[in-house]
Order: C-alpha cells, then structure tokens, then sequence
C-alpha cells in the first residue's frame, strides 16, 4: 500500500495532509525518513512512525458530530492557545481531524473523525457536499440584492454562487437569510454577504449533507449512526463497511 495512502487509511490525516507530512519529513518507515511520494509500505510488517509516534494500522474509525461553540478554533493545536474543537471532544481516545472548517466567529454543526479518505472526499469540491448555514445580517436586504446573491457574487477568487438564499425572518430591523452552498472557500458566506453591504452579524451552520444538530447543544456532541456514515460513503461513492460502534450522544 502506497504509504500516503496508508496514513489516510488508519486516520493520521487526510491524504493531501498526508503527502505534506511525508515531504516535510515527518513519516519515517523502519526508522528512515521518507519523503517520496507513492513508498510502498506493507501492511503490519513495516513500523511507520508520525514525528516519532508508532501509527497502528488497526485503529478503529470514529466519526463525531459536534455543535461548534463560537470563539473555538477549527483546529487540531493551536499556536495561541485559544480552546480548539478537539478539547470539546477529550473523551475520546482517538487522533480526530475536523472535516473542513469554520471560523473562530462562527457556530454550528462540524464533523470529526479519523476517517482520512473520507474526509478528503468531503471536503474535496468534486463532490459538491450541500452545508446550510442561518446568517444574521445588518439591515434587511431587499428583492434585488436576494436574486444578485442567488445569481452569484464576484469574490477575488472566483464567483461564489449559493444553491439557495432566503430571508428567514426579520429581527428588530436585521434579516436572518438561509444559505445553501457547495463549495468549501474560507469564510466564503461572509465576504459574499459582505459585498452586498450587509454584513454578517452572527453565522452558525445547521446542516451538513444531510445531518443536522438535533437534540444537541453548543459544545456537545454524539457519535454517528452506522446508517449516516454508510449514506456519507455513498455520497462520495465510497463502499462502508460497518464496525461495532456506539450511537449514543456523548457529552
């Protein structure tokens, strides 16, 4: 097995985040550096370690749904010492890495797991992956600036074109909008709305595929059906093989 390969397999990251391990030279294979990519490596034979760390090729995949606090970082560390989403989850024994991100600002559903072919998958924009977001915004965007949104909007890298936009309510002269996208760009609902001239306020994600955060508060978090993560495989065309797992909501 290609050694990039193997490190997504048993959830040391994702492939991508793989291959920039190996070339930084982090991955040694029987105890020597390796930094070509496509190291053939066999499986339970070889000793590969991660910055000095034996990586087990049998590790156990966990997949977590988590309901993102503001004011926590969409990382594994963090250089400045703000709390991560991988504090909120320190009841679970596993390396997790979150599926994408959302800003330090912004609240809502997020997964984790250390599933690394999978995450690559969904976070890859080939497959398109829906996430709905609630936006509170300043002032109450008209008819116009609504159609110009669904339309898309000219961002410096590139046009950014929602799958829906509408206006959920009205509060105390602020608009909350629904917005649907499928694509990944960082912070990508907040300049959109920012170029309209009505600025994001508040932002929290509700739904990402077809999850959502039912039943579940800010910080909290469960584990994933075996039924959702096989729906996940299939989204990505991905075949699931199920493991015993627990279902319930962990807190």
């Amino acid at each position: 097995m290609r050694l990039q390969k193997f490190l997504a397999h048993t959830g040391v990251a994702s492939r991508r985040h793989a291959e920039e391990m190996i070339r930084a030279g982090r991955v040694k294979v029987n105890g020597r550096t390796v930094t070509t990519m496509g190291f053939q490596v066999k499986v339970g034979r070889d000793e590969i370690t991660v910055d000095g760390r034996p990586v087990n090729g049998s590790v156990e995949k966990v997949y977590i749904l988590l309901y993102k606090p503001p004011g926590v970082v969409t990382t594994v560390n963090d250089p400045q010492g703000r709390p991560t989403v991988i504090d909120l989850v320190k009841d679970i024994s596993v390396r997790l890495y979150p599926v994408g991100r959302l800003d330090f600002a912004t609240e809502g559903l997020l997964l984790l797991t250390n599933d690394g072919e999978l995450t690559l998958r969904l976070t890859h924009p080939r497959y398109r992956i829906p996430k709905t977001y609630l936006a509170l915004v300043k002032g109450v965007p008209d008819k116009n600036t609504i159609n110009h949104l669904r339309r898309g909007v000219k961002l410096e890298d590139g046009l950014a074109k929602p799958e829906e936009v509408r206006l959920r309510r009205i509060d105390k002269g602020n608009a909350v909008l629904e917005m649907t996208l499928r694509e990944g760009r960082k912070r990508e609902v907040r300049r959109m709305l920012a170029t309209t001239g009505h600025p994001v306020i508040w932002l929290k994600r509700i739904k990402f595929a077809f999850l959502t955060l039912k039943d579940l508060r800010p910080g909290e978090h469960r584990m994933l059906t075996p039924a959702e993560v096989a729906r996940l495989y299939s989204l990505v065309g991905l075949e699931f093989s199920p493991t015993p797992a627990d279902t319930g909501v962990v807190k």
